[in-house]
């Protein structure tokens, strides 16, 4: 006869386990067994395994019976007293008196071990729940400023399907995203699963971001940097405008707060305006008189050390 199975050790978990730490440890160990993701030859008893450890660890009255008297949790009568059962026999097939209870009450103990769904599929394992899925996807800094809806193909056991999601405001680039029962449908009943996408934030010509910070070009002529001016600045939320300070220097950075990606659990990031001062490519003639005066007039040296 093989040993009797611990639920326990099925799940990783002590006897003194929460039903938190319960839950994690089975959804962790379903989404790594689930046949719909895993091809080895022994996830499929695994996962009926894990699943069949959890539906009776995360049941209350099951888990107290279930301690009180292991194995035979599902053959002691409800009024059974724990310490009466260990003192004739627990464990030995036979319970009270030598009494075998599936002879006594027979199928219908069997129908409980096999549980409800064998009656119509065969597989004796009632409902299995669905498998989570995780999906990867790729954003604009535009779509990660305003949110968007996609649809994606996940392919699983039974095919490809397609589903439309929405991605909201705010989601930075690394950051996953739960949506509940979204994932592998379940069988006989059982919940579908969650789908998880991973977001990749992808930076532009335009725009990059870190964090919920977002950078961008700013384009000044020499004057404009040498005296100082407000410009117009295209950013993810529309048009703004930013102060040029005067004596602004190539790779200066000009923050303006709060227009950097969404948070909507706090404070929004900010947007830096990296300054790029441009020279024109070809000087008129007068473009050239100025300049040449200018250098007459200047004594600043940029190489110099101070």
């Amino acid at each position: 006869m093989a040993p009797a199975r611990d639920f326990y050790a099925d799940l990783g978990v002590s006897r003194t386990a929460s039903q938190e730490e319960i839950q994690r440890a089975y959804r962790k160990l379903a989404r790594e067994l689930h046949p719909d993701v895993n091809r080895a030859p022994d996830a499929e008893e695994r996962f009926k395994d894990v699943s069949e450890a959890y539906a009776v660890l995360s049941d209350p009255e099951q888990r107290k019976r279930y301690d009180a008297f292991g194995a035979d949790f599902r053959r002691v009568p409800e009024d059974v007293d724990p310490d009466s059962w260990a003192r004739v026999g627990a464990g030995t097939g036979e319970g009270f008196g030598g009494v075998d209870f599936e002879d006594l009450f027979g199928d219908v103990f069997a129908r409980r071990r096999r549980g409800p769904g064998a009656g119509r599929h065969g597989g004796g394992w009632g409902p299995m729940p669905g498998a989570d899925q995780e999906a990867q996807v790729e954003l604009s800094v535009e779509e990660a400023y305003h949110g968007t809806r996609r649809k994606l193909a996940l392919s699983g056991r039974r095919g490809t399907r397609t589903v439309e999601v929405d991605i909201p405001a705010g989601v930075t680039d690394g950051q996953r995203i739960r949506l509940a029962g979204q994932g592998a449908r379940g069988t006989d009943g059982g919940q579908p699963g969650d789908l998880y996408l991973v977001v990749s934030v992808r930076s532009g010509d335009r725009y990059r971001v870190e964090g919920r910070n977002i950078f961008t070009r700013l384009p000044v002529t020499p004057w404009e940097a040498a005296l100082g001016t407000t410009l117009a600045l295209e950013t993810p939320g529309g048009e703004t405008k930013v102060k040029v300070p005067p004596g602004t220097s190539s790779g200066r950075r000009l923050r303006l707060r709060g227009r950097g990606l969404p948070n909507p659990r706090g404070q929004p990031g900010d947007l830096y305006a990296e300054v790029q001062i441009m020279v024109p490519p070809k000087l008129s003639d007068q473009e050239r008189r100025l300049f040449e005066q200018l250098a007459a007039a200047s004594s600043y040296n940029p190489r110099e050390r101070r």
